[in-house]
């Protein structure tokens, strides 16, 4: 039975590790294409590094039921398979829902944008495209929104 429950830690976690968002600005989704946002000119006037978690509970729910699993099979009496059970859900919850937030982290940053007729707008996305203070950007509204280069600097 403990094979059983490595095996399924194992497996939550590999199957949790493929569930972080993706948080990249240069990423679309299939839903994206062929639609047309609005885009504004603005400049940075902040940027700074933020920490991303996306915890959806599905870590807790997989843990509870590998740890209920593998904790009924405590003891010999069916009490004691019952305390086990529950005592397994309760442990495997909170190391499911740790190994989530772990898998799910990821690092961000937040920009704070000045658009033209002086409105601030604060947007966060993926480290990939990085700006600095002072930097002439595109505010791309949609669903996601993000933040480009300006080409037309």
């Amino acid at each position: 039975m403990r094979k059983v429950s490595i095996a399924a830690g194992l497996l939550t976690l590999g199957f949790l590790s493929g569930c972080a968002t993706n948080v990249s600005p240069h990423s679309y989704s299939v839903e994206a294409v062929g639609q047309v946002n609005r885009t504004i000119s603005a400049n940075v006037i902040s940027a700074r590094p933020v920490d991303i978690s996306g915890t959806t509970g599905t870590g807790a729910g997989v843990g509870m039921g590998a740890g209920a699993v593998a904790g009924s099979a405590i003891g010999g009496s069916g009490r004691a398979n019952l305390l086990g059970a529950i005592g397994g859900a309760v442990v495997g919850g909170l190391a499911g829902a740790a190994i989530e937030q772990n898998a799910t982290k990821q690092i961000g940053m937040e920009y704070v944008v000045q658009t033209e007729n002086g409105n601030l707008m604060t947007l966060v996305q993926g480290p990939e495209a990085s700006f600095q203070v002072g930097d002439r950007v595109l505010v791309l509204y949609g669903s996601p929104a993000r933040i480009i280069a300006d080409p037309r600097k």
